[in-house]
């Protein structure tokens, strides 16, 4: 039974999250809180996994939660759940827009698809910023210690690195690594 869950819901996430693999991240979220399958902290471990990985970012999260789930098995039903209804929808969306690809309809639905997108790949950026570089529930007793230093100093670093130099994004994650080893054990011994 939890196997045509895991399907069902990552179905549902692949069906409904246009804009690509970080869209899915809302979904990711609304599927922890609904099943219990995963804690906020195991998504934001899934992001990372997913973003030092080959492959797409929604296809990992879906195999990742799976396999968290429910072992390899798991990890091949959400996986298959996410992309079904991509490789549905393109063979029809091929064999339609070919024909109606200069309607104004066609034209319109793409016109609101875009933004949509972005406002879903925005959304999960936003919330992955605020679980990895803000302690909320620490806000209101001490403003200063609800804020991940570290992680702020490290992120806008990384940010300002990519914008000069513009290398391959292994390049970042793997410094970032080196960065989080070396951290952790000078907070570890130090």
């Amino acid at each position: 039974m939890i196997l045509l869950r895991l399907f069902y819901e990552f179905f549902k996430a692949g069906l409904f999250a246009v804009g690509g693999g970080l869209a899915t991240l809302p979904f990711l979220q609304e599927i922890s809180q609904k099943t219990g399958w995963f804690t906020q902290q195991d998504l934001m471990d899934l992001i990372a996994i997913s973003e030092s990985t080959p492959g797409a970012i929604g296809v990992n999260a879906a195999t990742y939660a799976g396999f968290h789930t429910y072992g390899l098995i798991g990890g091949a039903v959400a996986t298959l759940g996410l992309i079904a209804p991509s490789v549905l929808i393109i063979i029809l969306v091929s064999k339609v827009l070919e024909k109606f690809k200069e309607s104004s309809l066609v034209q319109h639905i793409f016109y609101g698809l875009r933004p949509a997108s972005t406002g879903l790949i925005a959304a999960a950026g936003f919330s992955v910023v605020l679980a990895t570089l803000v302690h909320v529930t620490e806000f209101p007793k001490d403003p200063a210690g609800a804020f991940n230093w570290f992680g702020i100093v490290l992120a806008a670093a990384l940010y300002a690195a990519i914008k000069k130099w513009n290398r391959h994004p292994v390049i970042y994650i793997a410094a970032s690594a080196a960065v989080g080893i070396a951290a952790g054990y000078l907070h570890m011994f130090g």
